[in-house]
């Protein structure tokens, strides 16, 4: 039975805010509904009552930033259909390096987490991804039996997750090159002009 809210959406707002300001500061583990409360100047009960405990409200909170601006990408051109898809990851990691740190870690122990962050962040991204791919093969870019074709988003979400996994920081120059050099001769695209 789903909780009714008395909380307005911009109150709510500006929790997600402070839990997602919390989670950068301090991480997952270390935050706790007690200080969130403290700090909006909210009561520890109300949390309880809307959002079940912490997973619940980090989950709420991670919601809360919607999906990547990937839905849209159609240049007509594959090459820089995929440059504008990690140019839109780029740009959400290195707005918060902290807060995305703190959210792969705590994905790892918290499985409702984990479940929130794929539904939240990584289905929609790979919709987008499949959605690239399908008017690549139907403008005849690619060859629709390519086979690197499903291993397209392994490539991205290695080099993607490389600050994460590696402690590597990576640019869009370095993105833009591993798109032309790597992803794109494996799909039998031409060189890069």
């Amino acid at each position: 039975m789903k909780r009714r809210s008395r909380i307005s959406p911009d109150r709510a707002a500006e929790l997600f805010a402070l839990v997602l300001d919390r989670l950068r500061e301090v991480g997952y583990e270390a935050l706790s509904v007690e200080a969130v409360a403290a700090r909006a100047r909210m009561s520890k009960a109300t949390i309880y009552r809307q959002w079940g405990g912490k997973p619940g409200l980090v989950i709420a909170a991670v919601r809360s930033l919607g999906p990547l601006d990937v839905d849209g990408i159609d240049t007509g051109d594959l090459r820089d259909d995929l440059k504008a898809y990690v140019a839109q990851y780029h740009l959400v990691a290195a707005m918060d390096h902290g807060m995305n740190r703190a959210v792969a870690q705590a994905v790892h122990r918290d499985p409702r987490l984990r479940a929130a962050v794929r539904e939240a962040v990584v289905e929609p991204g790979l919709a987008a991804l499949d959605a690239i791919l399908a008017r690549a093969v139907d403008r005849g870019e690619v060859a629709a039996g390519c086979p690197a074709l499903p291993y397209v988003k392994y490539m991205l979400i290695g080099t993607l997750g490389s600050e994460i996994h590696l402690g590597e920081a990576v640019d869009l120059g370095f993105l833009h090159g591993y798109v032309d050099h790597v992803i794109a001769p494996a799909l039998g695209l031409p060189p890069a002009r």
